[in-house]
């Protein structure tokens, strides 16, 4: 979703300078793992090895990576952090332990602006020039749908992606090279269905999302997540992304006598939209994207306009600097070249960093691309200690998401100060 209103811009500029940017999945083994007889690459050129008996990406002392990622663009001055972040883990690993199967990890991250064309020449680069081992943790549901076709096709693994439309992680037959890491929007919003439903039932119910996967997903998950006897959706209204207004649809949703609003959108729309509601004189019960879950948003939007707003999570916050595994990132960060202001996408980075060092720790006796694959099947409950007590990574060759545990956030404010707190139990998806 890309900018609402006016505010955005000043969201970007103060983003990018809090978070000090440093902007710096093929060969098979002897099985493969086939969507299909005889697949046909999307994108023209199929990468192969200069050696029957090679594995792309594999030296006798490296193992390289890669990832698109929006390093530039409207969208970097947030997201770009991610790749940064799970570089310096990469690099601490190396450092620490001499890597991964003896050897170093190296992390090519290439710039896809947000833009799906861009996606095609970054992922074309990394495995056809780069002749990567695999694509790990690429960033952004714009572009990543115009580049898992010719991962999936090519038999490149494209794991732990960061992007949360449902269809990434729910067609592991389908799609069998691509592997999620984000809990989808679909799984979110069955989430605050479920939560509604639950604590506030009679409350009639408006959602405000974007004309593309994420909204879609979470307007399904919203209906499937809610009781329509407790409560009733009276409003929804889409937005285009790219518009740079929602008044219209705000006002919409206040004159259906709204008394909840469910936003799915980013960042810099959400701020937007919580401060055009106040000048409507509306003031409903927000529920916010997860894309919202860190306390930058209190520098956008005013704490008391943000008070008792909920959202959703997985992680330890990145404002918990008394947790020794948050004062662990916050060193690893400092020592290894990443961000200067941890934040909650910090966390989330140095999650995956250390899912896919599992993952590659327990493929050594099979260093091929498919014993990558096998590898992180094979993963069942696995914890890092930045993640919340009960949540855990898990994969199966059926299931293909990796988060699907979560607990509520509510916004408050503590002595003039916004922050967000956890209350209520653990959410997890129980779907297919």
């Amino acid at each position: 979703m890309r900018k609402l209103g006016k505010s955005w811009p000043i969201f970007l500029t103060l983003a990018a300078l809090l978070l000090v940017l440093a902007v710096a999945c093929g060969e098979e083994g002897e099985e493969t793992r086939t969507p299909g007889d005889t697949p046909t690459a999307t994108l023209a050129g199929t990468p192969t090895p200069t050696s029957a008996l090679e594995v792309p990406g594999i030296t006798d002392t490296e193992i390289i990576l890669g990832a698109d990622c929006p390093l530039t663009g409207a969208t970097a001055a947030v997201y770009a952090t991610i790749p940064q972040s799970t570089n310096a883990y990469f690099k601490y690993v190396n450092e620490t332990q001499g890597g991964v199967c003896g050897r170093e990890i190296v992390y090519k991250v290439e710039d896809s602006q947000d833009d799906p064309a861009k996606a095609v020449e970054a992922v074309r680069k990394l495995v056809e020039h780069d002749k990567v081992f695999a694509i790990v943790g690429s960033l952004g549901d714009v572009p990543h749908p115009a580049v898992w076709e010719y991962l999936n096709e090519n038999e490149v693994p494209d794991v732990l992606c960061s992007a949360g439309s449902h269809m990434f992680g729910a067609d592991p037959e389908g799609h069998p090279w691509t592997v999620q890491m984000l809990p989808s929007y679909k799984m979110e919003g069955i989430f605050y269905g479920r939560y509604i439903s639950e604590n506030l039932p009679g409350d009639k119910v408006a959602i405000l999302y974007p004309n593309n996967p994420m909204g879609t997903d979470g307007l399904a998950g919203i209906k499937e997540g809610l009781d329509p006897e407790k409560n009733e959706i009276v409003s929804e209204q889409s937005v285009t992304p790219g518009a740079t207004s929602a008044r219209s649809e705000i006002s919409n949703m206040k004159s259906a006598g709204a008394d909840l609003a469910v936003l799915f959108l980013d960042p810099g729309s959400t701020a937007y939209v919580i401060k055009e509601a106040d000048r409507l004189d509306w003031h409903p019960q927000w529920f916010i994207s997860y894309l919202n879950s860190d306390e930058i948003m209190f520098l956008f939007v005013s704490p008391q306009l943000m008070e008792g707003a909920i959202t959703f999570q997985a992680l330890k916050l990145a404002s918990w600097t008394d947790d020794p595994a948050v004062a662990e990132h916050q060193r690893i960060l400092r020592e290894y070249g990443g961000p200067t202001r941890p934040t909650n996408f910090t966390i989330y980075a140095q999650v995956l960093a250390e899912t896919a060092v599992e993952v590659l720790s327990r493929s050594c006796d099979n260093l091929t691309r498919e014993g990558l694959l096998d590898a992180l099947e094979s993963v069942q409950d696995f914890h890092s200690d930045l993640l919340l007590d009960g949540v855990n990574v898990s994969f199966s060759e059926t299931d293909h998401t990796g988060l699907q545990t979560g607990r509520m956030l509510r916004a408050v404010v503590e002595d003039g100060e916004g922050k967000y707190e956890y209350f209520g139990p653990l959410y997890v998806f129980e779907g297919e």
